[in-house]
């Protein structure tokens, strides 16, 4: 049983209060808050506005590449409930998470077996373990079956390229789902008819 769903890359207002006011509402939005290489970034002054507001009960996160102390210092009250982390050595996660009292989601980028076992590494420090792909923010696949052996009772998410038509196929899945390009259009905009299908289909599974 999918165990709930992560809209990511949002940038903007519109989109942000239509998914908010939907039915059938993740339980996850994310926002990329330190990797400006993706078109998804929002900068801190914009970031700081479009997450001022009554989240519906929705968990906001952050997402964040290896970073700094200064960018942690700058978002560290803004209206966060997890940071999702990548490129974090589990040390440096620990450190994180006591200091700024964030739950964490632990992003392991996985290509191979040898990267889906690094998740033992963070079992006792991050709340969430989210196996993506290799690609960041191009939305790349990567093979869903080397997850097989990982047990059902860790909290775990998972993302990659995942798409719209896939939800049905993951139904049995116990992973919380996560979702972006696919959401998109051709110019990289979040798109509102396929966000609603979404939600609408995943109400369903």
């Amino acid at each position: 049983m999918i165990k709930g769903l992560k809209i990511c890359g949002i940038s903007d207002p519109v989109t942000l209060n239509y998914i908010l006011n939907h039915n059938y509402k993740p339980i996850m939005i994310g926002f990329i808050t330190n990797y400006e290489k993706s078109k998804r970034f929002v900068e801190y002054e914009k970031l700081k506005d479009l997450i001022n507001l009554d989240k519906k009960q929705v968990n906001f996160v952050s997402v964040l590449v290896n970073p700094n102390d200064e960018i942690l210092e700058k978002i560290k009250d803004l209206n966060f409930d997890y940071y999702q982390l990548y490129d974090v050595s589990p040390e440096r996660t620990k450190e994180i998470k006591l200091k700024f009292q964030k739950k964490i989601i632990t992003a392991l980028t996985i290509s191979n077996k040898d990267d889906v076992i690094k998740y033992k590494d963070y079992t006792k420090i991050s709340d969430v373990i989210l196996f993506d792909s290799k690609g960041y923010d191009k939305s790349e696949s990567f093979d869903h079956s080397l997850l097989d052996d990982v047990p059902s009772e860790l909290n775990k998410m998972i993302a990659g390229n995942i798409q719209i038509d896939d939800i049905p196929n993951l139904k049995n899945k116990d992973f919380i789902i996560d979702l972006s390009g696919a959401l998109e259009d051709q110019n990289g905009k979040k798109d509102i008819n396929k966000i609603d299908k979404l939600l609408n289909l995943f109400d369903k599974t």
